[in-house]
């Protein structure tokens, strides 16, 4: 018998089945990894979509993918891995554009649009706390509470855009400096929660907004030209290359059930 069909014998069977309905997935080493190659992989490809289609219809596209894919997970009753992973990428893709179009299209500084999406981001946080009383990904049971996790995680992905750029272009540290810099950020919450008490709740979250800028700065470090301080492979190679790996490390996850909904 499978350790999911057991359940503690004072266990009511309405919590069994509301654990079942979940719909993120168990935070796990899993999850970081493939969280950090969609944030390279929404960056590689918005930029390959913008160059090859035009920005406009790059943005039209991509937004209507990204809803195809966030109604698909939101009608469904359950944890998908597949159906999970691909709304991130999708996610990932426009939150990137949206970014995008704030500086590129409009003008904005990225010091600006940063604030900007840290106020949008906090703001969602606030309508989430004071209507569910929670920002706990482990409750995510209700279609209400998963509009606002994935309103949550489009406006990270925007804000780490905006962040990523900001310190590889505006403060002039390139792609790889920005991405070891995140890189040694990303720790921090982990080891603030181990040994100081950090609130798990926050510690998550500051570090599912620093996935953005990490990804995307070495994706970037892969993509652009020797001249621009990168590789040089260009965006549709490192685009194949972490849709490759990320569809892989889905399957495994799916036939080993390492994707299983948090508890």
């Amino acid at each position: 018998m499978s350790a999911e069909t057991v359940r503690p014998v004072d266990a009511r069977p309405d919590t069994v089945i509301r654990l079942r309905l979940n719909k993120v997935p168990e935070v796990t080493a899993w999850f970081w990894i493939i969280k950090v190659l969609t944030t390279g992989m929404g960056e590689s490809t918005s930029d390959f979509l913008a160059q090859r289609l035009g920005p406009i219809p790059a943005v039209g596209l991509a937004g209507v993918v990204l809803a195809f894919f966030l109604v698909a997970q939101l009608v469904v009753r359950r944890h998908i891995t597949w159906l999970y992973w691909t709304t991130v990428v999708m996610v990932s893709v426009f939150g990137t554009m949206a970014a995008d179009v704030l500086h590129v299209g409009l003008g904005v500084p990225y010091a600006l649009s940063t604030t900007l999406y840290a106020v949008v981001l906090a703001v969602i946080f606030g309508a989430w706390y004071a209507v569910e009383g929670t920002l706990s990904i482990h409750s995510i049971r209700t279609v209400r509470r998963e509009i606002f996790y994935w309103a949550t995680v489009m406006a990270t992905f925007a804000l780490g855009t905006a962040t990523g750029d900001l310190t590889a272009s505006s403060l002039h540290l390139g792609y790889l400096t920005s991405g070891i810099a995140f890189a040694v950020l990303i720790a921090l919450p982990a080891v603030a929660h181990r040994w100081a008490g950090l609130n798990a709740v926050f510690a998550f979250w500051f570090a599912y907004v620093v996935t953005r800028p990490l990804g995307a700065s070495f994706a970037d470090w892969g993509a652009v030209s020797t001249g621009r301080g990168g590789l040089g492979f260009g965006t549709e190679a490192v685009s194949i290359a972490l849709a490759l790996v990320i569809a892989c490390l889905v399957g495994v996850m799916s036939l080993t059930r390492q994707g299983r909904s948090a508890a």
